[in-house]
């Protein structure tokens, strides 16, 4: 059974077993038994988070339940050319058999391993 936070209106937060079922219910202050309503506390950090994280966490959450799934034609439409972007000057590589039946990339680079 998971621990959920209450709030007592005379002595403040307490904390009590509950079930999932019962999450949703008010439980009892275990000084004066006054039935005392559910919680849910946020843990401060989350204010202080730098903005970029904050996106971040959004763009999970957003994702969690209908993530968005990539395709060929998804990713051309939503490409956006930047420096450094190698999707212009593709070249087609030349792809050689030696005599031993291993493959040579000539226009590759010289120390890669070819598997």
């Amino acid at each position: 059974m998971p621990v959920y936070e209450y709030k007592c209106a005379e002595h403040g937060l307490f904390f009590e077993l509950a079930t999932m079922e019962d999450a949703h219910l008010p439980n009892q202050c275990p000084t004066c038994a006054a039935q005392s309503p559910r919680v849910i506390m946020v843990n401060p950090a989350l204010f202080t988070l730098p903005q970029e994280v904050k996106k971040a966490h959004a763009l999970n959450e957003k994702a969690q339940h209908a993530p968005e799934f990539s395709s060929k034609a998804r990713r051309e439409d939503d490409h956006q050319h930047k420096k450094g972007c190698g999707c212009q000057n593709k070249k087609s590589r030349a792809l050689l058999y030696t005599a031993q039946g291993e493959k040579m990339f000539p226009s590759a680079r010289p120390w890669m391993i070819s598997h």
